[in-house]
């Protein structure tokens, strides 16, 4: 029977899950469980509100879940799962408080998640070193492809050899180099005993366990599964990302709420930033490609500059053809004067797709400098579309869940409340951009709004009083204490009439707030209009000048 680590909940418990009842009673899309107490595991605490779940669903292809808050200098029993969005940044799925660690405890927990989001399952999860994460982990998530973060390895590896890295300084830097630099399985696997040799560690036991478990933390074992992360060179020693900065180890239960709010509020406005810069500036084309071009239009900004890192470095990267049997040609692609440095390109040209031995495409999402280089040497002038993984362009928020990886999650999810709410979410949030392109299409847009709140409201009204009605559970009651009672407030017609008025009332004061965005509008063109007016006249005089 595998150890409890226990974590006391304190008087900051209730005040949290008053937080949690409270924000599931606002948002039936808001999730949250409690575990029951079998297995001495009792008050373990999931939640995920509904902007994460609708992260999820248009990211949630590789996760990380993130426990170094309870170790080291933390004390805080949290965790986090997160992942990456369009932008490369990190983005919210869910938060827990594993007040007891247990393997029946982390079982919940990715059963609870999987519960929270649908049953899909991600490509990839990253976590810390924890042999009771890796048994869940196997038990629940079979289809997915465990990664143990390096820097926990690191840290974990540090602890066990202390002595040897107090006598040999120079070993951590040999280990790491061996882990992080070696670019082919072959190059690990003669660098490793090489390694253990050099320091006189070849029966080290801690050291045998982690080469016989290299498949779940060495990097280059791990290069043909998709992580989410925009470079390979991503050796993801750090997983705490999205709360680095808010939960530290003066972090109380009381104000984890306040805090957890403030990280969500900020990552939010720099995704908001950097949808403008996407949307709203245009990046500097280096080339004539229309293959860059493409690119610009396609990609957000951060992983336009990405490509455009790679495809820039095509020039210094040739390729040359080493075999070809007709349908399919090999290439090797080197740097200019590294000829022992070089990867394996082969290309279908019936197919138009292409391979590299850097599996840097599998791995990130993003295409390397050799296939691009292979792509020059056969003229092919636009990125074929395998290679334009949705999650990464500007459309990423459109539809749901990643289409690149849709048929390797399966799905329970049915017609649930949650996913109502994630479809009329994303098609109001298209609403809303299209409607702010111009006044023209504002006006149309602010009057089929207000015909649809009419038409909405009359048939709410019609529904009042019908026996029944849905209910909205968020968990199965045999295992989890899932926040449904107040869900039932919403039965009577005195109930219904009151939220009527409430998001009537919602929505006049977004028009307010449109009409003031439509006035700033207004005036920042009125001011560019000035501008160019101003501009044209001092072009027009000192062409007058010119000629005087």
């Amino acid at each position: 029977m595998s150890s409890i680590r226990q974590h006391p909940l304190g008087g900051g418990g209730h005040q949290l899950l008053d937080y949690l009842k409270r924000m599931q009673a606002e948002n039936p899309a808001f999730f949250y469980a409690v575990q029951n107490d079998n297995d001495h595991s009792a008050g373990n605490i999931f939640w995920a509100d509904a902007t994460s779940r609708v992260n999820y669903s248009n990211f949630g292809d590789a996760i990380i879940l993130d426990t170094t808050y309870k170790t080291n200098r933390y004390r805080m029993p949290f965790a986090s799962f997160t992942g990456f969005n369009h932008h490369g940044l990190p983005v919210l799925f869910g938060c827990a408080l594993i007040l007891n660690e247990a393997e029946s405890s982390y079982i919940w927990l990715f059963r609870t998640f999987l519960q929270a989001m649908s049953g899909h399952y991600p490509v990839s999860i990253t976590t810390d070193f924890d042999p009771l994460i890796q048994v869940a982990v196997a038990q629940v998530l079979p289809p997915t492809r465990h990664r143990v973060s390096t820097g926990s390895i690191f840290r974990e590896t540090r602890e066990r050899l202390a002595h040897l890295w107090l006598s040999n300084p120079d070993f951590e830097t040999d280990f790491r180099k061996c882990v992080n630099e070696s670019e082919t399985i072959d190059e690990f696997e003669s660098y490793w005993p090489s390694l253990l040799e050099k320091y006189c560690v070849m029966d080290n036991e801690w050291l045998q366990s982690m080469y016989n478990a290299r498949h779940h933390w060495v990097p280059v074992y791990l290069q043909d599964t998709f992580f989410g992360e925009i470079s390979i060179m991503d050796k993801n020693e750090c997983l705490n990302a999205f709360f680095d900065g808010y939960v530290n180890a003066s972090t109380t239960i009381q104000l984890l709420v306040r805090q957890y709010e403030k990280a969500v509020l900020t990552w939010h406005e720099r995704e908001l930033k950097a949808d403008y810069d996407t949307i709203n500036t245009n990046p500097l084309l280096k080339t004539p490609s229309p293959m860059e071009k493409q690119a610009a239009s396609l990609y957000t900004r951060k992983i336009f500059l990405k490509f455009q890192d790679e495809f820039i470095e095509t020039m210094a990267n040739p390729a040359t053809k080493i075999e070809d049997s007709g349908t399919i040609t090999t290439y090797r692609v080197a740097k200019f004067g590294e000829k022992t440095k070089s990867q394996i390109v082969t290309f279908n040209s019936f197919e138009m797709k292409a391979s590299c031995s850097c599996l840097m495409f599998e791995y990130s999402g993003t295409i390397c400098r050799h296939i691009l280089s292979v792509f020059r040497a056969k003229n092919v002038l636009r990125l074929p579309s395998q290679y334009v993984l949705k999650r990464w362009t500007r459309n990423a928020k459109a539809g749901g869940f990643s289409d690149e990886h849709a048929s390797e999650f399966p799905s329970s999810s049915g017609d649930s409340v949650t996913v109502r709410y994630n479809n009329l979410r994303q098609e109001a949030i298209r609403y809303v951009e299209e409607g702010a392109k111009s006044i023209q299409i504002y006006h149309v847009a602010m009057k089929a709004l207000n015909e649809a709140v009419k038409k909405v409201a009359a048939v709410k009204s019609q529904s009042i009083g019908t026996a029944g009605g849905d209910t909205v559970s968020n968990g199965e009651r045999d295992e989890l204490i899932a926040a449904d009672e107040d869900v039932h407030s919403y039965q009577s017609a005195e109930e219904k009439q009151k939220k009527i008025r409430e998001l009537t009332a919602e929505l006049e004061t977004t028009n307010q707030r449109c009409e003031v965005y439509r006035a700033n509008l207004l005036a920042v063109l009125r001011d560019m209009e000035e501008q160019k007016m101003n501009l044209s006249v001092k072009v027009q005089n000192a062409r007058l000048s010119l000629k005087e």
